[in-house]
C-alpha cells in the first residue's frame, strides 16, 4: 500500500508540475510537541517515571495543487506522556494520503477520516486529547453526479497503534456506502423555499475472521459471524426558525467482548429539534442505544478500533470541577434526553443593562434501557444467547447521570465581564468502572471575572464543588479552586491555580497547585507549567480515558504555517 501510494503521489505531482510549473501548489502544515517530567509523589499517587522525560509530538505537512492534494503526518511517542496507551510507543509516519478531484469524482488513497450522518454506524476521526485515532487506511470515493446528490464509498482497515494492519488477519476489513440527497438542490422550485429538506442512508459491513469459541468448559461451541452489517437512515428538515435532525440505525448480530458475546441485534436512535430567533435558542435532543458497540476486532475492549460514534447527551464542561465526574456513553444500553435554552436579555433593560445579559440553561438525564430475560432458565446477557429482550420505548430503572446547570454572563463595563455558573449533578460511578458503588451528588459553583487593562487583561476564577460523598480515590468530598491569569498584549501570559481537596475525610487534604507561563507570536505558541495533577477521568463526547496523577513539569509547543 505504501509503495502504491508513493507511486500515485509522484505521478500526480509530475502531471501537475508540467501543467502549472514545478513550483506550483501550496504547502501548509502544523506542529505540536508535549513534554512531561514527573516525579514520584506518594501523597497524590504519582508513580515514578523511569524515563524522566516523556514526549508526544506530531507534524502535518500538506501539499495542494489545483485538484490534487497529498499529505503526511509524522508522530513520535518517546515515550507516551502519562495517560496515553503504552502501545503508542515509537515514531514514524502514522498518516499519509493522496487525493484527486476530476469532474464529479473525488478519490483518496491511503489514510482518511470520514463520517456517515451522525456517526451512528460509521465515524473515522481523531481525538488527540483522548489518545484516540481510528483513521482508515484504504480507498475512499466521493461522487457528486449532480447538484444535491453525494455518494460515498469506503473500504479499508483502521489504525491500530503502530501495527501493520494489512499484515494482520485479526483486524477486520471495513466497507461502507453512504448517500445524501438534498431536495432543495434537486427540485429547482424549492431552492428559495423556507422549507429545507435532505435525507440519506448508509450501510457498513465489517469482515472479522472468526475462530471457533467454546464455553461451559468446552461443552458448547459458538459459531461467530464473520460479516457484520449495519444500516442507518436519516432526515434533516428546517422551516424558518425550526429545525429537525433524526437518524435511526440497526446492526446485525455481533457477539463481541464488549457485549459479553451475545447475539442480540443492536439499534440506535437519535433525534434533535431546535428553535432559534434573535436572542433566543432552544434545542431538545433524545437518543436510545441498545448493544451498539461496533469494532473491527471483536476481542478489543478499549477506545481503539471503534467503527461508529455514540455521542453523549450531556454538556461538555470547560471548568475543571464541573468536569470532575464526567459521563461515559454506555454502549450496551442507555436512553437519554438533553435540553438547552439560550436567552439574551436585551440591552438597555432593567436586567440587561447597557450591554445585555446572556443566560444559558441546560438539563440532561441518562437512564438504562429496560432488559427482560429471554426465558426463566436463561439469565440476562448469557454468553452465546440472544442476551435479552428490550422494548424500544420502555426506560430502565437505573439512573446513569443527571445534571441541571445554569450560566449567566454579563459585561458590566466595556472593560469588565463577569460570568457565573451553577450545576447540580447526580453521578453513577459506572463511568469510573465502579458499577454498583454509591452515587455522588454534587453542587458546583463557578465565578469568573475578566478585567481589561489597556492592551492587557486580568482574569480571576473561583470554583467550588460541594458534596457529602467521600468514598476514597474516586470520590474525595469537597473541592475549591482558584485561578489568576494575567495576559500581556496577547503575547505573554502568566497563571497560577490551586485546586484544594479540603473536604477529603479519608486521606490527605492536598493542594494541587499549578503555575504556568506562555508566549504567543503569530501562529507559534510556547507554554510551560509546573505543579500537581490529580488522577481522574477525561471524557470528550462520551468517550473517556484515565489521567493518572503527576507532579512535575509540562511544556507544549505548537506552530502552524
Amino acid at each position: 500500500m505504501k509503495k502504491i501510494l508513493l507511486l500515485i503521489f509522484l505521478i500526480a505531482l509530475s502531471f501537475n508540475s508540467f501543467a502549472q510549473g514545478i513550483f506550483g501548489g501550496k504547502v501548509t502544515g502544523n506542529f505540536q510537541m508535549d513534554l512531561q517530567a514527573s516525579k514520584k509523589d506518594s501523597i497524590i499517587g504519582a508513580e515514578e517515571v523511569k524515563e524522566k522525560l516523556l514526549m508526544n509530538a506530531f507534524t502535518n505537512i500538506l501539499y495542494t495543487n489545483g485538484d490534487f492534494s497529498a499529505g503526511v503526518r509524522f508522530e513520535a511517542y518517546l515515550n507516551p506522556i502519562l495517560g496515553f496507551d503504552k502501545q503508542y510507543k515509537g515514531a514514524g509516519l502514522a498518516y499519509r494520503y493522496a487525493s484527486y478531484k476530476k469532474d464529479f469524482l473525488e478519490i483518496t488513497a491511503g489514510n482518511y477520516y470520514e463520517q456517515f450522518g451522525n456517526g451512528l454506524i460509521f465515524r473515522s476521526y481523531e481525538e488527540r486529547n483522548l489518545g484516540l485515532d481510528n483513521a482508515m487506511d484504504g480507498l475512499r470515493v466521493v461522487a457528486r453526479p449532480m447538484e444535491g446528490i453525494a455518494l460515498k464509498g469506503i473500504i479499508g482497515k483502521q489504525r491500530y497503534y503502530w501495527e501493520k494492519v494489512w499484515e494482520r488477519e485479526d483486524l477486520g476489513l471495513v466497507r461502507g456506502l453512504d448517500a445524501d440527497i438534498s431536495l432543495n438542490s434537486i427540485i429547482k422550485s424549492m431552492e428559495s423555499s423556507p422549507f429545507q429538506m435532505s435525507f440519506g442512508g448508509s450501510f457498513v459491513s465489517t469482515y472479522d475472521k472468526a475462530e471457533p469459541m467454546y464455553v461451559n468448559n468446552g461443552s458448547y461451541k459458538i459459531e461467530l459471524p464473520e460479516n457484520i452489517g449495519s444500516a442507518a437512515g436519516r432526515i434533516q428538515m428546517s422551516y424558518n426558525q425550526w429545525s429537525l435532525n433524526a437518524e435511526y440505525a440497526r446492526k446485525g448480530q455481533d457477539p463481541n467482548a464488549v457485549n459479553g458475546y451475545i447475539f442480540h441485534q443492536g439499534e440506535a436512535a437519535f433525534i434533535s429539534a431546535g428553535y432559534s430567533q434573535k436572542g433566543l435558542g432552544i434545542n431538545v435532543s433524545a437518543k436510545r442505544i441498545d448493544n451498539m458497540s461496533t469494532k473491527s476486532k471483536r476481542n478489543e475492549t478499549g477506545n481503539m478500533l471503534n467503527i461508529n460514534y455514540l455521542p453523549a447527551l450531556t454538556r461538555q464542561h470547560s471548568y475543571s470541577l464541573f468536569a470532575m465526574y464526567p459521563y461515559a456513553t454506555q454502549v450496551n444500553g442507555e436512553m437519554g434526553v438533553q435540553a438547552d435554552i439560550i436567552y439574551k436579555i436585551k440591552k438597555n433593560t432593567l436586567l440587561g443593562g447597557k450591554y445585555g445579559t446572556d443566560l444559558k440553561l441546560n438539563y440532561s438525564k441518562i437512564m438504562s434501557i429496560d432488559k427482560q430475560e429471554l426465558n426463566p432458565s436463561t439469565p440476562i446477557g448469557a454468553i452465546g444467547t440472544d442476551g435479552y429482550t428490550s422494548s424500544f420505548f420502555k426506560v430502565g430503572d437505573q439512573l446513569y447521570f443527571e445534571e441541571i446547570n445554569f450560566e449567566a454572563s454579563k459585561k458590566i463595563t466595556s472593560n469588565l465581564k463577569l460570568s457565573f455558573m451553577y450545576s447540580y449533578q447526580t453521578f453513577n460511578p459506572i463511568a469510573f468502572g465502579k458499577e454498583g458503588k454509591p452515587f455522588v451528588y454534587a453542587n458546583i459553583f463557578a465565578f469568573d471575572a475578566t478585567q481589561k487593562l489597556g492592551k492587557n487583561s486580568l482574569r480571576a476564577e473561583l470554583q467550588w464543588l460541594k458534596t457529602e460523598q467521600t468514598y476514597g480515590d474516586w470520590a474525595k468530598g469537597d473541592w475549591i479552586q482558584g485561578t489568576l491569569e494575567y495576559n500581556i498584549a496577547g503575547k505573554f501570559f502568566v497563571a497560577a491555580t490551586d485546586q484544594w481537596n479540603y473536604g477529603n475525610k479519608l486521606g490527605e487534604k492536598v493542594h494541587y497547585y499549578n503555575f504556568a507561563v506562555g508566549y504567543n507570536k503569530g501562529t507559534n505558541r510556547i507554554q510551560i507549567s509546573y505543579g500537581k495533577q490529580r488522577n481522574g477521568i477525561i471524557c470528550i463526547g462520551g468517550v473517556c480515558r484515565e489521567v493518572p496523577a503527576s507532579n512535575g513539569l509540562f511544556a507544549t509547543i505548537t506552530s502552524s504555517f
